[in-house]
C-alpha cells in the first residue's frame, strides 16, 4: 500500500516538474490577460466538466475571496459557470449537455471578458462549444488541458497543456497553475 502511494507522489512530483518547465510561459500570458481583463472592468469564467468542473469552482472562489487570507485585497470578478445546478439540468434536459456552457458564455460574457475552459483530454464537447462562443464574442479563452491539448487547443488563444496523459496528474497540475496563476493576477492588479 504504501509503495503505491509512494509511486504516485513520485510520479506527481515528475510532472509537475516537467509541467514547470512546459507551461510557465503560457500561464505567466494567461496571468497578464486576466489581469488586463480584471483592470478593464472585465470579468473572469471558468468552465469543465467533473473534477475540472471542481476545480473551475477552486479557482473562481481564489479569485472572488483571496489567495491568502494574510494578503486580504479586493474581491477579482470570476463565475465558474458550472454551480447554477438549475440552468444546467433545465438546459440539459430540453437541448442537450453538450451547449450548457455555450448558452452561459452567450449570456453573461461580454467582449474583453476571459473564459477558461478546464478540459484534461481537451475534448468535452460542451466545453469545446463554450471555448468557440467565446471567440465569437470577443472573449479571450485560455485551455488548461493535457497532453498535446485536444480540441481546445485549435480554439484557445492561451493553451496550458501539462505534458502527461493522467487525468489525475493534469488535475493535480491544473489547480497548482490556478494558484501561481492568481497570485501573479494579485501582484499584476496591485501594480
Amino acid at each position: 500500500m504504501r509503495s503505491s502511494i509512494h509511486a504516485h507522489l513520485t510520479a506527481a512530483a515528475g510532472i509537475m516538474e516537467a509541467t514547470a518547465e512546459a507551461c510557465v510561459a503560457p500561464a505567466e500570458d494567461a496571468a497578464r490577460a486576466i489581469a488586463e481583463s480584471l483592470k478593464n472592468g472585465g470579468k473572469l469564467l471558468l468552465c469543465g466538466n467533473g473534477g475540472s468542473a471542481a476545480d473551475a469552482q477552486h479557482l473562481a472562489a481564489e479569485f472572488v475571496a483571496t489567495l491568502d487570507h494574510n494578503n486580504p485585497r479586493q474581491a477579482l470578478a470570476a463565475i465558474a459557470l458550472t454551480t447554477d445546478t438549475s440552468f444546467l439540468t433545465a438546459y440539459a434536459n430540453d437541448f442537450g449537455f453538450e451547449g450548457v456552457f455555450e448558452r452561459q458564455i452567450e449570456a453573461l460574457g461580454k467582449k474583453g471578458d476571459v473564459l477558461i475552459g478546464l478540459s484534461t483530454s481537451g475534448n468535452s464537447a460542451n466545453v469545446v462549444r463554450g471555448m468557440e462562443a467565446a471567440r465569437k464574442q470577443g472573449i479571450t479563452t485560455i485551455a488548461m488541458t493535457g497532453g498535446k491539448g485536444g480540441k481546445l487547443a485549435g480554439c484557445a488563444d492561451i493553451t496550458i497543456a501539462v505534458p502527461s496523459q493522467s487525468t489525475a496528474h493534469i488535475q493535480e497540475c491544473h489547480i497548482a497553475l490556478g494558484h501561481a496563476i492568481t497570485a501573479l493576477v494579485e501582484n499584476l492588479m496591485a501594480s
